[in-house]
């Protein structure tokens, strides 16, 4: 029976978390080393590998990055400063390789803020037992846990937040229902499949090492000697005959004589290659669907199930698995992050750098551009349209084009009384606001001659009484400024509003809001735009300019040379059409001098 040795295929459990009485740490696996595990089947196992290569890439992307970085550039710096590409790629590849990742924080010698923070390999630190309010306040370092010995004493290092020591550990992991001081890795259910193509792998490598069988049945046939003999014969044989040289097996059999000597019958397994290959291509498989792989393709694996190999599917499965496998990964680091710098008092709007092509990034929905610069990785600063280049030069000849829009009064007094201008009755307010979107949506420019003084307005409306009825009263608007007092210079005011006050032209409703589809002020059309709406906010935030309602009304000899009422004209059959609070009002006088309520909060402005 001593000769008789039996090896256990022992089957896959899950890691085995426990408390020690008289140990203050909590260990990780039956032998307090599933770390090493979960090492050994990413050596292991090439599909594991390569997957968790590729995961941990896409999570990283292309670095760390914050949509306000232009905005808060002093937080940005420090915030780069703490967490280097190469601190956070490590906590990236920890994080789905061991299923958690550690950060070393490392305190100011007077503890008023957080110096540097490190990766720490995860694989070093046990738990500390959770104290009577389930919290765990420590984790204790030691190099190499399968080398530990009950004489030795592990380094305990405080959990972030819990102590006043210039060294803490901040462990982030994900919940998993059922583990407490651990959390197994995602693709848990997959580990026997990853053993299972490692074990293949190795019975090939060893068949072709040792030429596929034994090479020779080596006989003493002259009685059985005892176990120490046994053992020495064997040795002297291995020695002489293996060897890189001498590859192969040997059996050795002690026979009492020539008659008993041993025979060898080989066993021929039917199909060996067939069932090997489908072992191969199951564990692959099914390794792939513990990582959650939408299309191996994206990780550059190819294989022959078609899915992913075309532009649509891979696209597909990019944005699919983005969103369902990378983003949980990176926002479970970005709060980390946060927690970190929240200490210091910084507040960026964190996100890591798409490593996907920008044309397979779904921007449909989105609409404000931090989502933009998040979704893509492009800088708000670069996501400015074409106009924003344009030259002095260009710029100028726009705003020429708008004020040729434009009549001059005196043109237009020759057929036309001024009978009235005056402030805004906002009466129809709102119908006003629905026909300003309808223009915006569906007015296109109009030409850059000069315009024509008899072309109609929408506003233009006509007398309905019978003495009266071929009377039109024009309504134009001239730009102006919000107090008489106010100076328009050169270079001291802005160039539009200049250019606009120097040609002194009255101009349609429908070229104004038409205009504001063209770049003629594009320094104060806001972040990543070159227009803006000029019917409305003029010359951007803080202008001191307005628009000024004027209506005319068509000459009648004697019986219109004379300037009229409002209240006349509509009772003459005008009806004056009011326009939006916004036209008359000058944008430094307007809520948030003319910025959005979200930018003026966020810039912090007062009034």
């Amino acid at each position: 029976m001593n000769d008789l040795r039996i090896v256990n295929l022992s089957t896959y459990t899950s890691p085995k978390i426990k408390e020690i009485n008289n140990k203050d740490w909590v260990s990780y696996g039956d032998d307090n080393n599933y770390f090493q595990y979960l090492i050994d089947r990413y050596n292991g196992s090439p599909t594991n590998n390569a997957v968790i290569n590729g995961i941990s890439a896409m999570i990283f992307g292309k670095g760390l990055d914050a949509t306000n970085s232009n905005k808060k550039p002093d937080q940005y710096a420090q915030m780069i400063s703490l967490f280097n590409n190469d601190c956070v790629r490590k906590l990236c590849y920890d994080l789905k390789l061991m299923g958690g990742c550690a950060i070393q924080v490392i305190y100011s010698k007077d503890r008023s803020k957080i110096a540097q923070v490190e990766h720490m390999p995860v694989e070093t630190l046990r738990a500390e037992k959770a104290n009577d309010k389930g919290e765990i306040d420590a984790y204790y370092y030691f190099k190499d846990w399968s080398k530990y010995k009950p004489n030795d004493k592990p380094l305990r290092i405080p959990a972030f937040g819990t102590s006043k020591e210039s060294i803490e550990i901040l462990y982030v992991k994900p919940y998993k229902a059922g583990f407490y001081y651990y959390s197994p890795v995602d693709y848990q259910g997959g580990l026997q499949y990853a053993e299972l193509e490692e074990e293949i792998s190795n019975f090939h490598l060893n068949n072709i090492m040792n030429g596929m069988s034994p090479s020779m049945l080596i006989n003493f046939n002259n009685g059985t000697p005892n176990a120490e003999e046994r053992q020495l014969i064997e040795q002297r044989i291995y020695q002489k005959f293996s060897g890189s040289s001498n590859a192969g097996k040997f059996i050795l059999v002690f026979n009492d004589n020539a008659e008993s000597a041993a025979s060898i019958e080989p066993v021929q397994l039917s199909d060996a290659h067939q069932q090997y290959q489908f072992l191969s291509e199951e564990s692959t498989k099914k390794i792939m669907v513990a990582h959650r792989v939408v299309s191996p393709m994206l990780l550059g694996i190819k294989d022959q199930s078609g899915l992913g190999n075309n532009a649509d599917e891979l696209k597909t499965a990019t944005l699919l698995m983005d969103n369902t496998v990378i983003r949980p990964f990176q926002t479970l680091l970005i709060d980390a992050f946060d927690h970190i710098l929240s200490f210091n008092n910084i507040s960026l709007n964190l996100y890591f750098k798409t490593l996907q092509p920008l044309e397979f990034t779904d921007l449909d929905n989105v609409q404000d551009q931090e989502t933009r610069e998040e979704e893509t990785g492009v800088k708000l600063y670069e996501q400015k349209a074409p106009e924003v280049y344009l030259s002095k030069e260009e710029i100028n000849k726009n705003l020429q084009e708008f004020i040729s829009l434009g009549e001059t009064e005196k043109d237009i007094l020759n057929d036309y009384d001024l009978i009235d201008e005056f402030e805004v009755d906002y009466d129809l307010e709102d119908e006003l606001d629905n026909k300003i979107k309808e223009l915006n949506e569906k007015t296109e420019l109009v030409s850059t001659g000069r315009a024509n003084k008899t072309k109609k307005s929408e506003q233009d409306v006509k007398s309905k009484q019978e003495d009266y009825k071929d009377v039109t009263f024009l309504v134009r608007y001239v730009y102006t400024t919000r107090v008489p007092s106010y100076k328009t210079r050169k270079n001291k005011s802005r160039e539009f509003c200049y250019q606009m006050m120097k040609a002194k032209k009255v101009y349609r409703k429908e070229d104004i809001v038409a205009m504001g589809n063209k770049a003629v002020n594009p320094d104060f059309a806001g972040a990543g735009k070159t227009t803006y709406s000029i019917w409305l906010y003029k010359g951007g935030a803080r202008c001191h300019h307005k628009w000024f309602r004027k209506i005319y009304a068509k000459k009648e000899g004697d019986k219109m040379g004379n300037q009229i009422s409002t209240t006349k004209a509509r009772s003459r059959g005008a009806k004056l059409k009011p326009n939006a609070q916004k036209v008359p009002v000058a944008p430094v006088d307007m809520p948030y001098k003319g910025y959005t309520a979200a930018y003026w909060k966020k810039m912090g402005f007062k009034n």
